[in-house]
């Protein structure tokens, strides 16, 4: 997914536990590690401005976008594989 999630970032910064920014952000821990671990699909408002104010940050400290790389394009049916053609060999 291209938005990258660094609550563990600051998390360190201010040097506190998983457990104690859930409890005072009001949600579980297991609910503040699918964020954490960018697994959620989505936030609320009200919990990332809890988070903020919790951790005395913006929402650009926490959330930030990447460009997602560039799927390798697949090879055209019949193009060559890139392996080297066996030689013809004269009988005789």
């Amino acid at each position: 997914m291209p938005i990258a999630v660094d609550i563990d970032v600051m998390l360190a910064r201010r040097k506190m536990s998983v457990g104690e920014l859930a409890e005072r952000v009001g949600i579980t821990p297991a609910n503040l590690a699918v964020l954490k671990n960018g697994r959620a699909k989505a936030v609320r408002f009200a919990t990332l401005a809890a988070l903020c104010e919790v951790l005395e940050c913006q929402p650009g400290d926490l959330l930030r976008w990447e460009p997602e790389p560039e799927p390798e394009p697949e090879p055209e049916p019949g193009a060559a594989t890139g392996a080297e053609p066996e030689a013809a060999v004269p009988e005789g």
